[in-house]
């Protein structure tokens, strides 16, 4: 009984954040009190704060662009990761675990010491600023976590299966298109998920290499909204933005929460 209470009381604690986030985004813009920010206005303006915010800050441009980038990008790259997983555990590439450190060996530097270099080398191309420049990075930057994932549950696949299919006559193409891939649904469903969220809720890159509206990631043009709150915008109009822009991510988990843990489990394996 006292566990229960303790993790109610804790329950509540950790959902006040939301509750304030709920309660004053839906505040009358005009009638914004910080001192009353935890009792209800008794008016209902949430989707007039939203429209406010989109017009703002221009956010149905950044929303188009986001939506690219976090369906693109995560789909190619699960696809290379699932690839460079097959060559390495399937077909037994040489020196494939050198190979494989070679790929997620990127991962253990911070994101900040590629931020120089990737200005320095985008503006050089005529990438900066630029849809394709964009998906190229995040691209890069989710196979990694794709390769390590897909490795490890192509290791818990039994090798008489590609070795039947050999002998059947199938490609090695045709072995992975056909089988291992439907095989390796739910680990990729996992990956694009989490990649998903981490290009959805992107600000760095998006600071660093876009600039105009149409380009730059939602979560760039949601920064200079809630900066301008200092120099004008009403609070709700910035909360009421960042409960619409954190929507999408909220409800791919909700609705995919048993595949999503079912894929961590079979990529662990």
């Amino acid at each position: 009984m006292i566990r229960r209470a303790v993790l109610i009381v804790l329950g509540l604690i950790w959902l006040g954040p939301t509750y304030l986030l709920l309660v004053n985004a839906a505040r009358p813009a005009a009638s914004y009190d910080p001192s009353k920010a935890w009792q209800p206005s008794g008016s209902f303006a949430l989707f007039d704060n939203i429209a406010r915010a989109i017009d703002s800050a221009n956010l149905s441009d950044s929303l188009a662009s986001t939506a690219l980038y976090s369906i693109v990008s995560p789909t190619l790259g699960v696809l290379i990761g699932a690839l460079a997983g097959y060559t390495i555990v399937v077909l037994r590439l040489r020196h494939g675990f050198w190979w494989f450190l070679l790929i997620f060996g990127g991962t253990i530097f911070p994101s900040q010491m590629l931020l120089v270099p990737l200005f320095v080398g985008y503006s050089d191309l005529g990438l900066y600023d630029t849809r394709g420049g964009l998906l190229l990075v995040y691209t890069a930057i989710n196979v990694p976590l794709a390769a390590f994932v897909l490795r490890n549950f192509y290791s818990g696949v039994a090798f008489s299966i590609f070795e039947a299919a050999r002998m059947d006559g199938a490609t090695t193409w045709r072995i992975f298109w056909r089988i291992y891939l439907p095989l390796s649904v739910s680990a990729l469903a996992a990956v694009f998920i989490l990649e998903f969220t981490f290009i959805w809720n992107d600000l760095i890159f998006g600071l660093t290499l876009t600039q105009t509206e149409d380009v730059r990631p939602v979560m760039t043009a949601l920064a200079g909204l809630m900066t301008d709150v200092y120099a004008g915008t009403p609070v709700p109009v910035g909360l009421a933005a960042g409960l619409m822009v954190s929507l999408p991510t909220v409800l791919l988990f909700l609705a995919t929460q048993r595949l999503f843990a079912r894929g961590l489990s079979l990529g662990s394996v």
